[in-house]
């Protein structure tokens, strides 16, 4: 999973949150066509899939490049999973610590089917890389975002396609700080602004009051890291 590419196309797994604006953004800086794929995997929130048309629209306006690059987007109902995977992003579930020390809203395997699903498109539409938000430096201890977890599905994922896939991770090593300031170096104040305007991140879907770091509840651990991440950035001098 290298940081830079040679591949002239990327798939970017989208939900239209923080972190996957971020990624297009990267990958609209890095390759000669970007396409993008979100799931609707039984979410109890449809906030997450309409924002995501709202910011790759926005994102289109960025700059002519970037609007030139952004091709396609497609979308995969696999709520089916959903149910199977019930987790409290999907059922009527409180957000606490299990016993098994993974927050209730660990989605089991999401990541892994996510990736494999995306990775029969990019097959078929000829990209090499596909790009995805995923990290484990600011992250709720799930399983699937780990770098050793990806790495060992970027090697069964270019087995079975017979065909070298890149699962490109550019936030992988970042805190939400970094995060932030990552958005910065690539879009300047009008990406900022863009994601904390128009991303959705909240657990519990509230779209209600914009924060200083955007919308959402201010109280699930979504909101938390993103305000803690926000607050981090802008103390080291943020412009």
């Amino acid at each position: 999973m290298t940081e830079k590419t040679q591949d002239k196309s990327a798939l970017v797994l989208f939900s239209g949150g923080q972190d996957s604006a971020t990624c297009l953004a990267w990958a609209l800086e890095r390759f000669d066509h970007v396409e993008t794929l979100g799931f609707y995997y039984g979410q109890r929130h449809d906030v997450e899939m309409q924002a995501r048309l709202d910011v790759r629209a926005a994102m289109a306006q960025q700059s002519a490049a970037w609007k030139a690059r952004l091709g396609e987007d497609h979308t995969v109902d696999i709520a089916g999973y959903g149910a199977l995977a019930e987790s409290a992003l999907t059922a009527d579930r409180a957000i606490e610590m299990q016993e098994n020390g993974l927050p209730s809203t660990f989605v089991p395997g999401r990541n892994l089917v996510f990736l494999t699903i995306a990775s029969a498109l990019a097959y078929r539409r000829g990209h090499g890389t596909m790009v995805g938000g995923m990290c484990e430096t600011d992250y709720s201890g799930y399983p699937d975002c780990r770098q050793d977890t990806l790495s060992a599905l970027q090697n069964a994922i270019s087995l079975g396609l017979d065909e070298t896939i890149e699962i490109a991770t550019p936030l992988m090593f970042l805190d939400k700080g970094e995060t932030w300031a990552l958005a910065y170096e690539l879009g300047g104040d009008a990406l900022v602004e863009l994601i904390r305007s128009r991303t959705h991140t909240c657990y519990t879907g509230d779209r209600s009051r914009l924060h200083d770091w955007g919308y959402g509840c201010g109280a699930c651990p979504a909101c938390e890291l993103r305000e803690k991440g926000w607050q981090a950035w802008r103390e080291k001098g943020a412009a």
